[in-house]
């Protein structure tokens, strides 16, 4: 699979990253089996980018994650974890269920840290969750509500691991725009992995991040392109979640005309939501949220799909694009 590189650091993320939220089991219990079967599909795809983050399952993304990349030469792999949220013992809830949509019990708790310390500590506990002596790739993690100290000793401090070479890049993984282009601005993270903002259906960023990014040098890793549910079918559903919400109607209907007009194009709802991304020079590689053997097919198939620059001009033609997505690698 192709890479490309982030343009301020030595460090190249395939096309495709796989995205281990379910391995954590995000919304609904997934085997150690299918999770394993998963990475290794991936690994064969020619996947090498992996992304995680402790609160994916309080802790149980990393470690399956971990544990099936250990057969693997630590070298080839680009791993990336996140830092903001620390992981505490919390023996009153651990007759219950993790409230924030991971089906694990809720035998510890997530408490917001983005001081030295925290993030220092979040790190050496995400090493050892995984099972090894360094990640690639250090993310601030949704910081929406804590920009104070994520802007200061957070990034911080993260870039001091990197100048001493304990990480390769750093940056900062939110769902909105706004706050991550303040982060660009600041002149210190080498990425930002955007959640559902440059999408086919939702390109807010348009206005504000992707032209900042690509002023400073810094790039984009895009998650959530299928905008959690929505994009995800050839066939739009008559209840779909947008945002890990139900869509509105107007966003149903707008993703059936999105998906009329691929069609004519051979193309499949997916595969756009997929190229619509990699056709942005400052993405560095689309995060696809995977759970089994089968997930990873599809998400290759999604990539490998041919994106014609007709494509773009019908839809903006048919007012569903202000404009086409420059400034990407030819197909």
């Amino acid at each position: 699979m192709r890479t490309r590189l982030l343009p301020r650091t030595a460090v190249d993320l395939t096309e495709i990253g796989f995205g281990a939220a379910q391995l954590g089991n995000l919304t609904r219990a997934t085997t150690a089996e299918d999770s394993t079967a998963a990475v290794d599909a991936a690994w064969h795809a020619g996947i090498r980018y992996f992304d995680t983050a402790p609160h994916y399952g309080l802790g149980l993304s990393e470690r399956r994650l971990g544990r099936a990349l250990a057969a693997y030469p630590r070298d080839t792999v680009v791993l990336s974890t996140k830092v903001g949220r620390l992981l505490e013992p919390s023996p009153g809830t651990a007759d219950a269920t993790d409230d924030q949509g991971f089906v694990v019990p809720a035998t510890t708790r997530r408490r917001w840290d983005f001081s030295r310390d925290g993030v220092l500590r979040s790190l050496e506990e995400s090493l050892t969750r995984l099972g090894t002596d360094r990640v690639d790739v250090v993310y601030l993690h949704d910081p929406d509500d804590h920009e104070a100290s994520a802007s200061t000793t957070g990034v911080e401090t993260l870039a001091e691991l990197r100048d001493q070479g304990v990480v390769r890049a750093i940056g900062v993984g939110m769902n909105q725009s706004a706050m991550p282009t303040r982060f660009v601005e600041q002149g210190l993270i080498d990425a930002v992995m955007l959640a559902g903002r440059l999408t086919v259906l939702d390109h807010g960023a348009l206005l504000d991040l992707v032209p900042a990014a690509r002023a400073a040098g810094v790039a984009i890793v895009a998650a959530g392109v299928y905008n959690s549910g929505i994009l995800a079918r050839p066939v739009v559903p008559e209840r779909a979640s947008f945002d890990y919400h139900d869509a509105p109607p107007e966003l149903l209907e707008r993703a059936r005309a999105i998906a009329a007009v691929a069609a004519r194009h051979d193309l499949t709802l997916p595969q756009v939501a997929v190229q619509y991304a990699l056709a942005f020079d400052v993405v560095a590689s689309v995060v696809l949220g995977t759970r089994t053997a089968e997930h990873v097919a599809a998400a290759v198939a999604n990539h490998d799909a041919a994106a014609p620059p007709q494509l773009w001009a019908d839809l903006v033609a048919a007012g569903l694009l202000d404009a086409p997505p420059t400034g990407g690698t030819p197909a």
